[in-house]
């Protein structure tokens, strides 16, 4: 019987999503929450696809950004580049965020961090 369970959880995990669970709208904005460490200032960033924002001495750069269909669980996805002026030709994040699980990939930086809250 264990065994057999195994195998329908292992089944389960590996069939494909339902289509419109695997459907991501594009958006044109990215909603940003940055964090000065240094000050505990916080604060809303909104950054268009494709255009560098500044937030201290971090640019981010916007390529995707990705929401989750109306009518189901909200979500956003970000795909972006962070540089920072002060290590310049270093990247300082390159990589998605995503905004329900934001410990999976993060800015590691010593005075800035940064959360996506939506896609717009």
């Amino acid at each position: 019987m264990r065994r057999f369970l195994g195998a329908l959880a292992g089944a389960l995990l590996l069939a494909p999503l339902p289509a419109a669970a695997q459907d991501w709208e594009p958006k044109r904005s990215a909603e940003l929450q940055m964090l000065d460490k240094v000050t505990a200032r916080v604060a809303v960033l909104r950054a268009a696809v494709n255009q560098p924002a500044q937030y201290g001495t971090l640019t981010i750069t916007v390529r995707a950004c990705n929401a989750r269909p109306v009518g189901e669980v909200p979500d956003a996805a970000v795909w972006m580049e962070i540089s920072d002026s002060r290590r310049p030709g270093e990247t300082a994040f390159r990589g998605w965020m995503f905004a329900n699980a934001p410990g999976v990939n993060m800015l590691e930086h010593p005075v800035y961090d940064v959360r996506v809250l939506d896609c717009k």
